[in-house]
């Protein structure tokens, strides 16, 4: 397997603020990485600038390479409407908040067919909508055709994020990013996530960079891990290795601050170093 995607000292400034420090990282065709550390330490930033989301106020240097389509490319110095093509057909994204990342005032049916239509101008209405549905029902929404017309709303968290993987794989991308998609969700419907995302990512073939602060949760969906600490990546390898016998303080850190069944109640839980 060859790299999907590569980043060559990616480096992120707010103004005088550095967000992310000199990351090197890859992808591999049909991998999953898992990419962790608490808030504030770079991921989201780094998921962002790779669909040139960042907006503005973000200065992003280093190489963002892209081995897509049309062969390979910097998506860092791509312009916008090349990026576009890519943006949501070849590399898609899964936002962790659902409630804000789905349109309110629109039903969930057209906004999935129109994340088709955006990228594949040939599809009649009838056939985005046909296409739309088959999507909402391979994340498993309960009777798709009917509610196809409903709106974010009706539906639960957990349903909401299953419509927000719809959205993404519509296209059939080949690689997704998934930005802490289990985040705002109850330990019960996490799992349903999970384990939706891994069932489609073998079904698909997909690539993958999950994102998350949870280093349990990385090593449920994810064959590697890179840790990141302020902007930095002090840690990578096997997720087992990294999980049994991580190398970097930060990472033992991590691992200490996490409660399990056998956490002493009474004892303070590690502290982040």
């Amino acid at each position: 397997m060859g790299a999907l995607l590569e980043i060559r000292d990616l480096q992120i400034r707010f103004g005088a603020a550095e967000a992310v420090r000199g990351i090197d990282l890859h992808v591999e065709e049909g991998e999953v990485l898992g990419l962790v550390g608490e808030s504030g330490s770079g991921k989201s930033a780094t998921a962002l600038s790779i669909l040139g989301l960042l907006g503005p106020a973000a200065s992003v240097t280093g190489q963002i390479l892209w081995c897509g389509a049309n062969g390979e490319v910097d998506l860092a110095t791509l312009p916008a409407s090349a990026l576009r093509q890519i943006r949501g057909r070849e590399i898609a994204m899964i936002f962790q908040e659902p409630m804000t990342a789905l349109n309110p005032v629109m039903s969930i049916g057209r906004q999935v067919a129109e994340c088709g239509t955006a990228h594949t101008s040939s599809w009649t209405g009838k056939e985005a909508k046909r296409k739309a549905i088959a999507a909402l029902e391979a994340v498993a929404i309960p009777d798709a055709a009917q509610r196809y017309g409903d709106y974010p709303h009706q539906f639960s968290g957990g349903q909401r994020q299953r419509i927000l993987i719809a959205m993404a794989l519509i296209n059939r991308p080949r690689l997704l990013i998934a930005d802490e998609p289990t985040t705002a969700l109850d330990v019960t419907v996490q799992a349903q996530i999970l384990a939706l995302l891994a069932e489609l990512q073998r079904e698909y073939g997909l690539a993958m960079l999950f994102i998350s602060h949870d280093l349990a949760v990385v090593g449920q969906v994810a064959s590697r891990v890179a840790v990141t600490r302020k902007g930095v990546i002090v840690e990578t390898g096997a997720v087992r290795g990294v999980l049994t016998r991580p190398q970097h303080e930060y990472t033992r850190s991590l691992l200490a601050a996490v409660p399990t069944l056998r956490t002493d109640r009474e004892t303070p839980l590690a502290t982040i170093r």
